[in-house]
């Protein structure tokens, strides 16, 4: 049986630094790749590109993650940016929210990751909260907490139990977008995934953790099984 092709989205960092160089980088952690080859999928980096092509990229593949990285820029929702918001990566949004729209258009499975499942819910119209506290652990040092599945869900129908996920993020979902609805919840309330409500946008998902820092493999074999469907 052939492995589906999973394109992951990729940071775009001006300077990067390996052996003797110090060049312009596309960047992606190895823990991506890796959780999408453990779970039956091959895996493709997708860097920044113009948002016109989005549509042929993905038309050449089979799912599509937007992986985690910095906070999506507040005039993408409407919003002045708070102090502690990060400063803005104006091509990498442009570029993943194109690739978002093409997917819900064309019905390509979909997994937003972190800052994924953020730019999911502004897509389509939704806001963030620009800073909160108590999901951070030390910098650049992942935390865990429990998230708890919303019962009939695409999520809860993945993974059912509440459990542990490390997590890593200072904003979250504030008003969720046209036709999605929370599928998990943090104790303290924070939305913790994000699904299209019905399966009229066919297989999409996000969530608020970071899955490939984790043992977990159960959301990214629901979506490479979905890809390969």
């Amino acid at each position: 049986m052939s492995k589906p092709l999973i394109g992951v989205s990729t940071y775009l960092e001006a300077s990067a630094r390996w052996g003797v160089w110090d060049l312009p980088a596309a960047l992606l952690p190895a823990g991506y790749p890796r959780l999408v080859q453990a779970a039956g999928g091959l895996a493709a980096m997708v860097p920044p590109d113009d948002p016109a092509l989005a549509e042929a990229a993905v038309a050449r593949l089979d799912g599509v993650v937007i992986a985690g990285g910095p906070d999506v820029e507040p005039v993408r929702y409407g919003a002045e940016p708070h102090p502690r918001t990060g400063p803005p990566a104006r091509e990498r949004d442009a570029w993943e929210l194109a690739l978002i729209r093409a997917a819900l258009a064309s019905g390509t499975p979909l997994l937003g990751i972190c800052r994924g499942m953020q730019l999911l819910n502004v897509a389509l119209g939704g806001t963030l909260v620009q800073h909160l506290e108590g999901h951070l652990g030390a910098t650049g040092v992942f935390a865990e907490h429990t998230v708890k599945p919303v019962p009939g869900t695409r999520y809860a129908s993945i993974v059912p139990e509440d459990s542990g996920v490390p997590t890593y993020h200072h904003q979250s979902v504030d008003r969720v977008g046209e036709g999605l609805v929370p599928s998990a919840y943090a104790e303290d309330g924070t939305v913790e995934a994000l699904e299209p409500a019905g399966e009229g946008r066919g297989w999409v998902l996000g969530v608020q953790w970071h899955p490939e820092m984790g043992q977990d493999l159960r959301v990214m074999r629901a979506l490479v099984e979905a890809a390969r469907r």
